[in-house]
C-alpha cells in the first residue's frame, strides 16, 4: 500500500473521518484489491501522522460502513463485494466454494413440524402435512452473510440427519434436487435480532430474499425466505436482447 497522501485541510471535520476519507478513496482507486489486510493501526498511525486511537476510530466508521471486515484474530480486511447470479438456480455452499471461501453453517432451527396456512399454500401441500423446518446462519470464510429459514416437504427430507451445510446436496441425495424456481429481492432494513446476528448495526441495509424451487415433475420441493447482508452482496442478471 502506498503512503497516504494526507492534509489536514478539512476544517472542523473530525480527523478519524479525514482518514476514513483518506483509506476510502485507496480501497476505490485500487491501492488495496478487496480481500487485502489492511496495515496494522501502529503502521496506518506512523503513515498519517495520527494517534492511533484516531486511526481505530477512522477503521471503525468504514467498519460500519462496510468497506473493511475486521476477522477475529486475522486483522482488518477490505471486504469483498459478492456478486450472486440472480439467474441461475445454485446454493450458498456452491457459490461460496466457487469463491475459493470454506461455507460454514450455524444451526438456529432443524425439526420437523406441521406447516402453516402460509407455508402449506406456498408449498401446495395439505394443512396437516409434514414439513422440515430449517433455520440457520450462512457464514463464508467465518464471517456471517446470511440468515435462511427454510421449509421443505418432509418427503424430501425425510433423515435431518443427512443434511450437513448445503440443503441442495441433501436433497440431491434423494433425488429432489431443484431444477427450477423463483426468487424476489427486495430491499429492507435489519431489525435489532438481525442486526446481532449478522454482526451489523441495527437498520442497516439487507436483502429480503423469498424462494420457491420445483424439482422436475413440477412439485415445489423448497420455500426458503432469507436475509442477506447488503454492504456484501449485489444480484447480478444477464440481459439479452429479445
Amino acid at each position: 500500500m502506498r503512503d497516504i497522501a494526507w492534509t489536514r485541510s478539512e476544517e472542523g471535520t473530525p480527523l478519524y473521518l479525514q482518514l476514513a476519507r483518506s483509506l476510502r478513496e485507496h480501497i476505490s482507486s485500487g491501492a488495496i484489491d478487496p480481500g487485502s489486510a489492511l496495515p496494522s493501526e501502529r503502521d496506518l498511525s506512523e503513515m498519517a501522522g495520527l494517534s492511533r486511537v484516531t486511526v481505530r476510530k477512522g477503521i471503525e466508521q468504514l467498519i460500519d460502513e462496510g468497506v473493511l471486515v475486521r476477522k477475529q484474530g486475522s486483522g482488518t480486511f477490505v471486504a469483498r463485494r459478492i456478486e450472486a447470479p440472480g439467474a441461475r438456480l445454485s446454493s450458498f455452499s456452491d457459490d461460496t466454494r466457487s469463491r475459493g471461501e470454506d461455507p460454514g453453517v450455524v444451526w438456529i432451527n432443524k425439526s420437523y413440524a406441521q406447516p402453516t396456512e402460509e407455508e402449506a399454500a406456498a408449498l401446495e401441500i395439505p394443512a396437516n402435512a409434514s414439513v422440515a423446518r430449517l433455520g440457520r446462519v450462512r457464514l463464508a470464510g467465518g464471517e456471517p452473510l446470511a440468515i435462511e429459514h427454510a421449509v421443505i416437504p418432509a418427503q424430501f427430507m425425510p433423515d435431518l440427519g443427512a443434511l450437513g451445510d448445503s440443503l441442495y446436496q441433501a436433497l440431491d441425495l434423494y433425488g429432489f434436487r431443484p431444477t427450477s424456481g423463483t426468487q424476489r429481492v427486495r430491499a429492507s432494513l435489519a431489525s435489532p435480532t438481525e442486526a446481532g446476528i449478522l454482526c451489523v448495526k441495527q437498520n442497516s441495509e439487507v436483502l429480503r430474499i423469498e424462494r420457491k424451487t420445483r424439482i422436475g415433475d413440477g412439485r415445489i420441493v423448497e420455500f426458503t425466505r432469507s436475509v442477506y447482508r447488503g454492504d456484501r452482496y449485489e444480484f447480478v442478471t444477464e440481459l439479452k436482447e429479445i
